[in-house]
């Protein structure tokens, strides 16, 4: 159930590290100007483009929808090329994206943008760089791949302040166009300079669809395992979007609200910190189980919070941690479970749902709010999805043991 090593790598090997180093960079850069953007200036955007709401973050939705959907084959061209010109082409597809954002006149451009910005994510995010690092990384991949999440954790840090700031300084449509510079000029030569060449020795022919990847008689551990992360990825992108509206719907004040949310994204930083320091301790099964785990603790936590800051404290202190090291269960126990065989594809098919999910999430919570306007119900509706999330990542690792066993 584990994964080979890859071919001529050490832990020792500082190629990796540079490596690992240039896409945290690109991963900064590419999460900011590409997902996290639309937070700071999607606000301007509609009111220069006269668009409404629903069309401005639908035609963000759609991009996400559409790099769920693409995501299978950018896995697939990993494998079978390697990541380097997979991760370029996503630089120099973001480059575009953000400059048709920048010059958008009406809602058909800017709808063009955001769709070919989802494509981007599709070749330049997590899951296209963890099938890099897993082709390159071997007994490293684990570290490697915490490595680059401690990166990727900065990425709003960095650019929501960054984007208020050129807003306010030369407007949206520059703070774009300096983003595609971004991409052009620095995400692209570090993909081309600092990530190697697929290993030689390594053929088209060995390099099997999704589905042979995983395996015969691996189906169920697929699908559950599948389920699992995209319940979650539909949790954190529906709490990121609306966790200050349900914090202060429980009683908090708005001031305590924005202050209880904004430490989740030092916790989930904290959390690969302790996974990168002592993850080596545990299977990534573990570590897997333990995330899921803490995440139905916090939403537990969050039902509890009836105005009381502690307890909406803790929760955010929990489901920080448990989000943060989730991503790094993304890309680490899909190898201890299927192997590395067809890995990108793999990683891709899995991405798929996810993508899908998260792209929902944020209507979804809207919708529900018409028959809860309170907001009384929907943290326990939230709650439930965590515990499904949990019982689904245990069936999958069920279901891997008995395939295991029968083989």
């Amino acid at each position: 159930m584990a994964a080979a090593d890859a071919p001529g790598e050490t832990h020792r090997d500082p190629r990796l590290w540079r490596t690992v180093s240039a896409l945290g960079v690109a991963q900064i850069i590419s999460w900011g100007t590409l997902f996290y953007t639309i937070a700071v200036l999607g606000g301007a955007m509609r009111q220069d483009l006269g668009l409404s709401d629903i069309f401005l973050f639908g035609s963000f939705t759609a991009g996400l929808f559409l790099s769920g959907l693409v995501s299978p084959l950018i896995g697939r061209q990993i494998d079978v090329h390697g990541g380097r010109r997979v991760l370029a082409l996503g630089s120099v597809l973001g480059a575009l994206a953000t400059l048709l954002l920048a010059t958008a006149q009406g809602p058909s451009t800017m709808l063009i943008g955001w769709l070919l910005a989802g494509v981007a994510m599709s070749a330049s995010l997590y899951d296209p760089a963890f099938a890099t690092l897993h082709q390159i990384s071997g007994t490293s991949y684990r570290r490697a791949v915490t490595a680059l999440t401690l990166f990727g954790g900065f990425a709003s840090t960095v650019f929501w302040p960054l984007s208020q700031f050129l807003l306010d300084e030369i407007g949206w449509r520059q703070t774009f166009a300096v983003y595609a510079g971004l991409h052009l000029f620095v995400c692209l030569p570090l993909h081309l300079l600092l990530v190697p060449r697929m290993h030689a020795a390594r053929k088209i022919a060995d390099v099997p669809h999704g589905d042979a990847a995983v395996g015969k008689g691996g189906g169920a551990a697929f699908a559950w395992l599948a389920t699992a992360l995209s319940l979650a990825a539909f949790m954190g992108t529906a709490i990121a979007a609306h966790v200050i509206d349900l914090l202060t719907a429980t009683g908090l004040s708005a001031r305590d609200a924005v202050l209880v949310g904004s430490l989740i994204g030092p916790m989930q930083v904290a959390g690969r910190v302790m996974e990168f320091a002592f993850g080596r301790h545990l299977r990534a099964l573990s570590v897997g189980t333990l995330a899921f785990a803490l995440m139905a603790a916090a939403l537990a936590l969050f039902t509890q919070v009836h105005g009381v800051w502690i307890v909406a404290l803790a929760f955010a202190m929990v489901y920080g941690w448990s989000n943060g090291v989730m991503t790094i269960v993304r890309g680490t126990v899909p190898a201890e479970l299927f192997g590395q065989r067809g890995y990108g594809a793999l990683l891709g098919r899995l991405a798929r749902p996810q993508f899908i999910l998260k792209s929902s999430a944020p209507v979804a919570l809207t919708l529900l709010y018409t028959v809860d306007p309170a907001r009384t119900l929907t943290p326990y509706v939230l709650l439930l999805v965590a515990l499904a999330a949990l019982a689904a990542y245990r069936l999958a690792i069920g279901a891997a043991g008995r395939r295991a066993d029968s083989h």
